[in-house]
């Protein structure tokens, strides 16, 4: 899907010149593609989940050109070309490469033996990949350590809330710490947000946060393991001997995460104009570095170690099917959030401030957090950060408080949905591959809702109020 797109971008390179959606002058009518994306995503499954399977890329596009096919009649050409090549250059490749990279990397790792799934062991993994993911992004923490994680419940009877609260603490909240975690915090470093401050003022709420959901996973794993036990069987054979292979690609991690900062550190000053769109030559050259490091991946990698992590491409290519239409359809409600106080979300948007402009931390942090459990939680970070002030400066000093509550509020609050975060979707994808019955779009929710919900509630008492 996204190389169509690609294509109808690269025929009308004249449609790049226009400038942005205008966000002040849409409805929420322009929207409706966006939910009607969602709500595929959430019902086929669940309705028709063989025709989505083999069909799901198609529906994608056809949202997409949903919103493309008016967007170019009734604004204008101009104005559909530059959503795509926006969305396509400057927010959906580099998005893809990351993953790509890390999905590549981390599945020629392969951490052998039979562990067995206790509530110990469990609480365990959750709890290293949680501290992983700030050190190598959630996606990489995610894909090295879910393989493992449901190999060693491959014998449990109930498994569903391991990967559940995986996706919750790896996936998510465990990245808050760095802004190597998490592409809002990461768009933060871009902006001129300190390591140190990421690191500092997240600290706490990232560890209340994992500590509260470690004692309920280990409660709840608990009361499963006790009520049901495992199945007679174990499909890991019982002589396998605990041990990593593919160690070297341990080494093209650290570069993944040496690049991604070199990305944000090193600023030339040297831009290339790809399509009316302005790429930073740090930005091209990371992403050149991201490719040649999966490439050496596949080439280095024993073709028997990914077997073992029985490795396909299923999930990296439905994120990227599916996200690149979520980018697209989710322009028209980017610019709308965008517009302010002059757009159709004007009322939404003013509830983050009092009469005197002054903001409330506690409704940038529900804000920011649920609008990026359904949008894209980085330009949701960048609309709120740039509505508090925009200057780094000064919000690392006087609006400290708010730039924590749209830190957290981004990065915890994409786990309330399977595309709050793009961990989320591989995670889910990968677990159903193994077997593993994953509740659909709004059984996920309805997990993130009971466990997750009292956590913010008490995140908002403790840091915002």
């Amino acid at each position: 899907m996204s190389r169509v797109l690609c294509v109808f971008a690269l025929l009308c390179p004249t449609l790049a010149q226009a400038a942005g959606l205008n966000g002040a002058e849409l409805s929420l009518l322009w929207s409706l593609p966006f939910a009607g994306l969602l709500l595929s995503i959430a019902l086929f499954p669940i309705v028709a989940p063989a025709f989505w399977h083999h069909h799901f890329g198609k529906i994608a596009l056809g949202w997409a050109l949903a919103f493309l096919l008016p967007c170019a009649l009734w604004l204008s050409p101009a104005d559909a070309g530059n959503v795509v090549v926006h969305a396509m250059v400057d927010e959906y490749l580099p998005f893809i490469v990351l993953l790509f990279a890390l999905y590549t990397i981390s599945g020629g790792i392969l951490i052998t033996g039979n562990l067995h799934g206790s509530p110990a062991l469990n609480t365990g993994i959750l709890a290293l990949g949680a501290a992983c993911a700030s050190l190598m992004g959630t996606t990489g923490a995610a894909m090295l350590l879910i393989r493992p994680l449901l190999r060693a419940n491959d014998n449990r009877r109930h498994n569903v809330h391991v990967v559940v609260f995986f996706i919750f603490l790896v996936g998510n909240i465990g990245g808050g710490l760095t802004p190597i975690g998490d592409p809002p915090l990461f768009l933060g470093f871009l902006k001129g947000v300190s390591f140190s401050w990421t690191f500092q003022a997240m600290l706490l709420p990232v560890l209340t946060a994992c500590g509260l959901l470690l004692l309920a996973f280990y409660l709840l794993d608990s009361y499963y393991y006790r009520k049901e036990g495992v199945l007679p069987r174990d499909p890991t054979p019982d002589n396998a001997r605990l041990g990593v292979q593919g160690g070297f690609n341990f080494l093209l991690l650290a570069g993944v995460v040496g690049a991604v900062l070199m990305s944000g550190m090193w600023k030339p000053g040297l831009e290339l104009n790809i399509l009316g769109v302005k790429v930073g030559i740090q930005n091209l050259l990371r992403d050149g570095m991201l490719l040649g490091l999966a490439g050496a991946s596949l080439a280095f990698t024993s073709t028997r170690i990914r077997d073992g992590n029985e490795f396909n491409w299923e999930p990296i290519a439905e994120v990227g099917k599916l996200f690149g239409a979520i980018f697209i359809t989710m322009a028209p409600a980017i610019a709308i959030l965008r517009a302010g106080p002059d757009g159709a979300l004007a009322q939404l948007v003013g509830l983050v401030s009092r009469a005197d402009g002054s903001p409330i931390d506690l409704m940038y942090f529900w804000m920011t957090g649920s609008l990026s459990s359904f949008l894209d939680n980085a330009p949701t970070y960048l609309v709120f950060f740039n509505l508090a002030s925009g200057d780094p400066a000064l919000m690392m000093t006087q609006y400290s408080s708010t730039l924590l509550a749209i830190s957290a509020g981004a990065v915890f609050m994409g786990a309330n949905s399977y595309i709050g975060n793009a961990p989320n979707f591989m995670i889910k994808a990968i677990a159903e591959h193994r077997g593993v019955a994953m509740p659909g779009f709004f059984g996920y929710m309805a997990w993130a809702w009971v466990w997750l919900f009292p956590l913010f509630v008490l995140l908002s008492v403790l840091f915002f109020l």
